[in-house]
């Protein structure tokens, strides 16, 4: 099957290629012979209620030194395109939604978009632990320093997230005592107008933050567990956490069974959980990564099984 895939990214320039999970699926796209094009969410516009771009189409290769080459620049309609994938990392603000209703304006107009357009605007990967509470460890969401307070001396020591980051950026571990905590709440919550979660501290944080990776509600069996760099609570690889392999626990696929149904109902194809010890901490729906260290650890093809998955959908939809 030969497709014109747009990917929607921060810039190409300015990736990790050892790393990168996007840059995988790109290559995977090649591969398979397929016309690649490429935009930054500056190059999205509707004109007269039609979604276009400026796309440059690019070759893309295995080589940390020079993993592509531009081909050429193209002003395009969206709907040209067969599939989109929406792969620009957080922070999730206006400007991330006012893509995303591009987006969906090529998608009502025939593209595959993924993940889907108004499902990327429902659901915060912090936020939506809400809806999975058998899941996840004691949460607490709101803008109340009061509120904040009273669940740190429930819990005695909490992790504290704002709602639209990643990377582990600006996320502090506080217990009880700690002469910063009012200040650090002040600013996270900008002294109570900006909503922020707290989440119990999980000890276990020792052993890795999980990720694992699902396709169209299916786990990947190996996790790649996040390891927290001496003296530091993230694992995030941002911050400089380590990675190690781990196969998926009973509990990892327990969880992975209960979130499962509403990804797919949401259509969100390509999706990271979080999970440490036994807890679902964040469910990531915007550009979750991992896929490259996994497959080199294991030896499989993460992104060629997405990419498999998207000829699936295209391929029902033509019968349908």
């Amino acid at each position: 099957m030969s497709l014109k895939i747009g990917v929607v990214m921060d810039p190409l320039s300015g990736i990790n290629p050892k790393k990168d999970t996007t840059l995988t699926m790109l290559l995977q796209a090649r591969q398979r012979q397929w016309d690649v094009h490429v935009m930054e969410m500056s190059d999205l516009y509707i004109l007269d209620g039609v979604a276009g771009a400026r796309s440059r189409t690019v070759d893309v290769f295995d080589d940390a030194q020079h993993w592509f080459e531009h081909l050429g620049e193209h002003e395009i309609l969206l709907h040209e395109l067969d599939v989109i994938l929406m792969r620009k990392d957080p922070p999730f603000n206006l400007e991330y939604v006012y893509a995303s209703h591009i987006l969906e304006l090529a998608e009502m107009a025939g593209t595959l978009v993924l993940n889907k357009p108004q499902s990327l605007r429902d659901v915060n990967e912090k936020l939506w632990t809400a809806w999975f509470t058998d899941c996840a460890p004691p949460t607490l969401v709101s803008r109340d320093q009061a509120r904040f307070r009273q669940f740190l001396d429930q819990y005695r020591k909490i992790v504290l997230k704002p709602l639209d980051g990643m990377g582990g950026a600006s996320i502090f571990v506080v217990q009880q005592g700690d002469p910063n905590v009012s200040v650090i709440l002040e600013l996270m919550t900008d002294h109570g107008t900006r909503s922020i979660m707290a989440q119990q501290f999980l000890p276990e944080i020792s052993a890795g933050d999980k990720r694992i990776l699902m396709i169209d509600g299916k786990p990947v069996p190996y996790a790649l567990a996040r390891i927290p760099a001496h003296g530091e609570s993230r694992g995030n690889l941002a911050a400089g956490g380590t990675a190690k392999g781990v196969p998926l626990s009973e509990r990892d696929v327990w969880i992975t069974q209960q979130v499962a149904p509403l990804l797919k109902q949401k259509k969100l194809l390509f999706v990271g959980l979080d999970v440490i010890g036994d807890y679902l901490t964040e469910i990531n729906v915007t550009s979750p990564t991992c896929a490259r260290e996994l497959d080199a650890m294991y030896g499989l093809n993460i992104a060629g099984d997405f990419l498999d998955c998207i000829e699936n959908y295209l391929g029902n939809e033509e019968k349908q």
